[in-house]
């Protein structure tokens, strides 16, 4: 039987491991999110500020929903590879941050004992846009997200992330212990002054007192995260055993180049994160903005390109000089709508960005991408394109991108985001008079000013209709 990694295993000294006494490391940091991405970014960053200046920064690990990672990770002492893929070879360190990992659906109280433990003074998430519950038409809470509804009703036994932090919060309140940090570390404008106003609005449905309290002696900065993070394969998983020499059911395969800027606002201290090359700003906003409109939306870009083209992977659309020119026109027109970014040359960044995209060693599915993007183009795509038609311009790069997540549902029938039944129901109501109307009808997805910009949403019918099922022909052929 091959041998799994554990704390026990004997590892060649090509492979970097943790440079510090793990016996000795205390719970200082609540992550909700057990997902590829915080195993590969947050979770290297605080490593790495460990090997510079140890402290009890432990991160317990929750997951909310499935408890597949946490068992794997129990199974290996929380231990796991990250591979990254250089361009010559790959080369594999081992992360050993976690000292304790909790399935919230199975163990609800426990997370509740470590949220309210005087110990954990940062709670930080990658809990993907849908699950923080908001309502992108009111910028509050959405009441009728699952999550935020049960926790509304139930709200000292969580579901969600936001119910948590409230309910933990809450306890600490009762207990006269000092709120932790809560630290977004998800896609989304103004993360950590989104996350403070939709836990604020709960705590508020539930004591007026709490409010107070956490408005007045709490923090939540902003922060943008920027690494490129497949999903895991068998591919990835034989890369491991190769470099380690025995198994790792939690390997991740990654890019080398990885950014986390972050306002510099914590109540009860951090790790030293600059010791891993975080980046600590006043003000997060330039960033996250280039971040969300030129890497992410570029990435939404791509994924539709490759979907509609029957390219699997980003690296399979950025070999073809056609789609990699729509989406350096679409960099341009995104770079016009930001702000000065201190530090930051954009014509570098957005030469390395194409670099990045056409990495041949990072397999990074296009509809992987592609999922929950109703969530995702509110920032990446609408937004800029709201900004744009404001100044006088046509918006015409960001009518593209729509159009194209437009015809990818019409032409697939499928897609994996919450709002699937609306969307393919959109999909099967089209009028060819007027290809986009279906999908504008859908309540709080597109902003008024994009539904009332008749010449901007002709851009998307003139595009979308060249997708169409022609007669006599079948839809989606692509264009290359």
């Amino acid at each position: 039987m091959t041998q799994r990694l554990s704390s026990h295993t004997h590892l060649p000294e090509t492979v970097a491991t943790p440079a510090y006494d793990r016996e000795k490391l205390g719970p200082g940091i609540v992550h909700f999110g057990l997902g590829a991405f915080h195993r590969a970014h947050q979770a290297v960053y605080t490593q790495r500020a460990l090997a510079e200046k140890f402290g009890d920064w432990g991160i317990v690990a929750v997951n909310l929903r499935s408890p597949d990672p946490v068992k794997a990770l129990a199974a290996q002492d929380g231990l796991y590879s990250v591979i990254v893929g250089e361009i010559a070879e790959d080369r594999a360190e081992v992360i050993g941050v976690t000292i304790d990992w909790i399935c919230a659906a199975e163990n609800r109280e426990q997370v509740l004992a470590y949220l309210a433990d005087p110990q954990i003074k940062i709670v930080t998430l990658t809990v993907s846009e849908k699950a923080y519950g908001l309502n992108p038409s009111t910028g509050g809470l959405d009441t009728a997200h699952p999550a935020i509804a049960a926790d509304l009703l139930n709200p000292q036994a969580p579901t969600g992330a936001v119910g948590f932090i409230v309910e933990g919060l809450a306890l600490r309140h009762a207990r006269g212990v000092s709120p932790y940090t809560v630290l977004s570390c998800d896609n989304l404008p103004a993360n950590g002054r989104v996350l403070r106003r939709l836990v604020l609005e709960m705590a508020e449905r539930r004591d007026p007192e709490l409010v107070r309290w956490i408005a007045e002696n709490g923090a939540f900065p902003c922060s943008m995260v920027d690494r490129i993070v497949p999903a895991a394969t068998e591919k990835t998983r034989q890369t491991a055993k190769d470099l380690l020499g025995v198994e790792d059911a939690l390997a991740i395969e990654t890019e080398p180049f990885m950014q986390w800027v972050i306002e510099d606002d914590f109540v009860s201290g951090r790790p030293a994160w600059e010791a891993g090359g975080a980046v600590f700003a006043k003000n997060v906003e330039p960033y996250e903005k280039m971040k969300l409109r030129l890497l992410n939306g570029s990435h939404t870009l791509i994924a539709h390109l490759g979907l509609l083209n029957g390219l699997e992977y980003v690296r399979d659309v950025m070999t073809v000089p056609a789609l990699v020119a729509e989406v350096e026109r679409h960099m341009l027109a995104a770079e016009k709508t930001l702000d000065p970014v201190q530090g930051i040359d954009l014509a570098h960044y957005k030469r390395q960005l194409i670099e990045r995209f056409a990495n041949p060693r990072i397999a990074h599915k296009t509809i992987q991408i592609a999922m929950d993007s109703s969530q995702k183009l509110p920032q990446r795509i609408f937004s800029p394109a709201v900004e744009t038609l404001a100044k006088g311009g046509n918006a015409e790069e960001f009518a593209h991108v729509v159009a194209l997540w437009m015809a990818a549902l019409v032409t697939r029938m499928d897609c994996d985001d919450p709002r699937k039944p609306e969307l393919l129901e959109a999909a099967r109501q089209i009028d060819p008079a007027d290809a986009s109307a279906s999908f504008f009808a859908i309540e709080g997805l597109f902003p008024a000013e994009l539904i009332a910009a008749r010449a901007w949403r002709d851009r998307v019918n003139n595009e979308l209709q060249q997708w169409l099922p022609k007669a006599g022909a079948p839809a989606g052929n692509g264009r290359i």
